[in-house]
């Protein structure tokens, strides 16, 4: 893979972090779903270039917003989604390609009906839930991330209902997902490192990462407090929906 093949996925990476800058997610979803869809990039050096882009981008993004984060809620929330991922590993092991396909329908049912319910009601709720909740929104997260590589959508779900700022909202998400980032480098690292060209291509992702980040920071786009949360809740829409359609291609192919 030469260089020209890069800018592609360079490009898809840069749009993504500001969306993620904004709404406190996304850039996985984006990378990941237009790699797999136009073969840009192996998913595997998809995946491990989306974590340390995340790692960079959250950093800044998260710069001078420390003190927003509700940090109880987000400790439950890790605690919940790091040892799920390894359970959902460890359980698609066991699944037969029906059954994990069964599992996947599901997901993108809760995904899409949540969807169409809080982007036609984007109002949060009245009162904050308990950390017992985000303990079992961190679970589910990470249990559909460690089987579909999908980790997002539950907590965000969870989080954007929050009667929270927004900015307390994406800063806990962006913690959240750094945390996750985190984990799953020093993962991969422990199995090998990356070879020169793969490292070259990292270094120019973060770097545009970073830039599209200060760019959202400076100067977001004109949405008020009710549409940004449909924006959210849109994507994720949009994301259910792919998911749903992919799964019941899969079983009736």
């Amino acid at each position: 893979m030469n260089a020209a093949h890069w800018l592609p996925l360079l490009a898809v990476v840069a749009i993504g972090s500001y969306f993620q800058a904004i709404t406190g997610f996304g850039l996985g979803m984006i990378v990941m779903g237009v790699c797999s869809g136009l073969g840009l990039v192996p998913l595997p050096l998809a995946a491990n270039i989306v974590s340390l882009v995340t790692l960079a981008s959250c950093a800044l993004a998260l710069r001078g917003t420390w003190h927003d984060i509700d940090w109880s809620a987000t400790a439950a929330t890790i605690s919940g989604i790091l040892p799920a991922i390894l359970a959902g590993v460890v359980l698609l092991d066991y699944l037969n390609h029906a059954a994990a396909l069964l599992l996947q329908v599901l997901l993108g049912l809760a995904i899409t009906t949540s969807g169409i319910t809080f982007t036609l009601r984007p109002q949060p709720l009245e009162r904050r839930s308990g950390k017992g909740s985000f303990f079992v929104s961190g679970l589910l997260s990470g249990l559909f991330g460690g089987l579909f590589g999908m980790a997002g959508p539950p907590i965000i779900f969870h989080v954007y209902r929050q009667p929270i700022t927004l900015t307390a909202a994406r800063s806990m998400l962006l913690l959240v997902f750094a945390f996750t980032a985190a984990a799953r480098t020093l993962f991969v690292v422990s199995r090998g490192l990356p070879s020169g060209a793969e490292l070259l291509l990292t270094g120019y992702a973060i770097l545009l990462a970073c830039l599209a980040t200060q760019l959202a920071r400076r100067y977001p786009p004109p949405l008020a407090g009710l549409r940004l949360r449909q924006l959210a809740f849109s994507t994720l829409l949009l994301i259910g929906s792919c998911l749903l359609l992919g799964a019941l291609h899969g079983l009736f192919a």
